[in-house]
């Protein structure tokens, strides 16, 4: 678990290639320290340099990277882990090959020795890597199957072509951040982050998960290519009961494969059933006492009890901490440097919180993320599939015909109880399943997202739709709550629920495993009936009762909840230093945006009239960017959000 940078002359031939400056690469991988301050490395030759940033999870004397095999010819920078190295090595070690190590990165090169790009089939883990091969004069960069790690790369004006785990890592190569991207800037209004392949920067591009790179010097560079895509469902189990054993032992054995570690594990707590499962499974696997970890904060919906005695029904060693809260703005600007492109998802301030205190204790944490999508948690998957079931009882030219008038004339009561904001709900069932589960995900709807833009920013933007993405992702013939599923496999899974992972925790150094995102267990739970995940409104249906016998009452029957600070009254308190925030140079120096629609929106939330909370934090966080990329004062210390 660690960071890469490189950098490399992809259309230079060789022998002749011009040599990669080292002050540079060094600048690159100084900036992503963070994420592995245990040790760096070097390697350079003409043409091609990697950089690197280690921190230490297996064979703690022998891992230092850049590796290369014995004679030297191939190379690699690697950040993962791969669960199934110790069964590659053997295969490997029967073909002849010599190991140095017995670290997980070594198997990756042999294995590309071996099986070419076939490596990459074989590998079950989470990574993002750079191979060089200097026989062959070739670059592989690759990246896993559902995106935990990341790769940023982008080609610089001379030709260079430029990559590293983190945007902060291509900061400081001349002419990469120069220009933003104005349709990533609305794709992060409407989604509250920047989805793949996008960045925030017009030439620096994420390399989508599944996907690889194989780059030959002196050829143009080639396109992503994907090696992975979800199988088709196999036959599922008869029932409820079945189903609940076989994915107990599936969800076991996944836990144990990332029980692999040669420094203190532990895991997240919070008072959740896919955070507790984990942590009930992984106690059993633990050779010494599991350490868990929870962080609750004053006045917000405080998990720390629950977690506490879940901890004392399994066993483990558990550690809380009440955080502080400070200034909300000062939170929501701070995730510029933390993310390095706006990033909307409020939850990884306690996110960060909990990573930095589990490292008091450990340097590998085991999570509770993916339940949701994996199993059908989320609460808008059970509104998708009832607006489907009515949308199945009109058909399109009346749904448009009635229910799009009527959602118009009424009233928008966003402090209203839920019962009786129909606005939203009649919207949605009026549009068809694709726009309508785009307005369902969407941060703020086009008009209003529209309507805050300048002339000229609405004019760059040339009919960009964010909304197409998710039509494209979305198989209409396909179950509604499959359907929604595979979308936010596509877009949020990627695109905000491991980002927000992967930064927080590499930040904190802290390598985080999610065994409810094993690759195969994915596969296999995507496949289940949705009779099986949402049963009497209730979602993860099949996980609850496999899990049952594993938890106390208290847990199971606890309503779903995730992290709730009164953001909408704190901003309130506050207007005036919002306003002066938002109506600032870093924002309205852009030319960008309509200050007086930023202000409207203001006074109405100030006022009461309507609540932007959320909005406004959005906004925020754009503004935290805005300043940071044209060097505009920001917060002195981490700031924790208001609670």
């Amino acid at each position: 678990m660690c960071g890469f940078t490189g950098l490399f002359a992809p259309r230079t031939a060789r022998p002749n290639a011009r040599a990669i400056d080292p002050a540079l690469l060094h600048r690159m991988t100084a900036a992503i320290a963070h994420r592995g301050p245990d040790d760096e490395g070097f390697y350079t030759e003409p043409g091609i340099g990697l950089g690197f940033r280690r921190l230490a999870i297996i064979d703690l004397a022998a891992g230092h990277q850049p590796m290369a095999n014995e004679d030297g010819t191939v190379i690699i920078a690697f950040n993962g882990e791969i669960y199934n190295f110790q069964s590659l090595r053997d295969e490997l070690l029967g073909l002849g090959h010599v190991f140095a190590t017995h670290c997980d990165t070594e198997v990756i090169i042999h294995g590309w020795e071996s099986w070419g790009l076939a490596v990459l089939d074989r590998l079950d883990g989470f990574f993002a890597f750079a191979l060089w091969d200097r026989q062959q004069a070739t670059l592989l960069l690759a990246r896993d199957r559902l995106g935990k790690k990341p790769l940023y790369y982008g080609t610089a004006p001379d030709g260079t072509l430029a990559f590293g785990s983190e945007l902060a890592a291509l900061t400081p190569v001349p002419g990469l951040t120069d220009r933003l991207d104005p349709v990533a800037l609305e794709d992060y209004l409407a989604f509250g982050y920047v989805p793949d392949p996008a960045s925030i920067y017009q030439r620096i591009r994420k390399l989508p998960p599944a996907h690889f790179m194989l780059i030959e010097a002196g050829t143009p560079l080639p396109p992503p290519r994907r090696y992975w895509t979800l199988p088709q469902p196999t036959t599922p189990p008869a029932g409820l009961a079945d189903a609940a054993a076989e994915l107990r032992t599936r969800l076991d054995k996944a836990v144990a494969a990332r029980m692999i570690a040669d420094v203190p594990l532990g895991a997240f707590l919070s008072g959740g059933v896919d955070s507790s499962a984990i942590v009930a499974l992984a106690a059993r696997h633990a050779k010494s006492p599991l350490q868990s970890f929870t962080i609750g904060f004053p006045g917000a919906t405080d998990e720390r009890a629950t977690a506490a005695a879940m901890a004392a029904h399994c066993g483990v060693v558990h550690t809380s901490e009440v955080v502080a809260p400070t200034d909300v703005i000062d939170a929501a600007r701070h995730q510029a440097e933390v993310f390095g492109e706006p990033f909307g998802d409020h939850s990884s301030v306690p996110s960060l919180a909990v990573a930095r205190l589990a490292r008091t204790g450990v340097k590998v944490a085991l999570s509770g993320d993916g339940g949701d999508e994996v199993f059908g948690g989320y609460r808008r998957y059970r509104w998708h599939a009832i607006a489907d079931q009515a949308r199945r009882l009109l058909p399109d030219r009346a749904r448009r015909a009635l229910l799009a008038p009527i959602a118009a004339a009424y009233p928008k009561l966003d402090r209203a109880p839920a019962w009786l904001r129909a606005k939203t709900t009649l919207t949605e069932i009026s549009l068809d399943s694709a726009h309508g589960y785009y307005r369902t995900i969407c941060k703020l709807q086009d008009a209003e997202r529209r309507g805050l833009m300048s002339p000229a920013l609405r004019s760059m933007l040339d009919g960009h739709d964010p909304a197409a993405g998710i039509v494209a992702a979305l198989d209409t013939d396909a179950d509604p709550l499959r359907a929604a599923q595979m979308v936010d496999l596509a877009t949020y899974l990627p695109g905000d629920i491991l980002v927000k992972v992967d930064r927080t925790s590499m930040r904190s150094g802290v390598e985080v495993r999610s065994p409810l995102l094993d690759p195969a267990l994915l596969a296999w739970g995507m496949g289940l009936p949705s009779a099986l995940k949402l049963r009497a409104g209730q979602g993860k249906s099949v996980l609850r009762t496999a899990v049952s016998p594993l938890l106390p009452r208290a847990v199971l029957d606890r309503p779903k909840q995730g992290f709730v600070a009164p953001i909408s009254a704190e901003l309130r308190r506050v207007a005036p230093r919002l306003r002066g925030t938002l109506l600032g140079p870093a924002m309205l120096d852009t030319g960008w945006f309509d200050g007086t629609a930023i202000g409207r929106m203001i006074d109405q939330h100030e006022a009461g009239q309507h609540d932007h909370g959320w909005k406004l934090w959005h906004l925020l966080v754009l503004e935290g960017f805005l300043a940071r990329h044209t060097g505009a004062p920001m917060p002195d210390a981490t700031p924790v959000l208001v609670a």
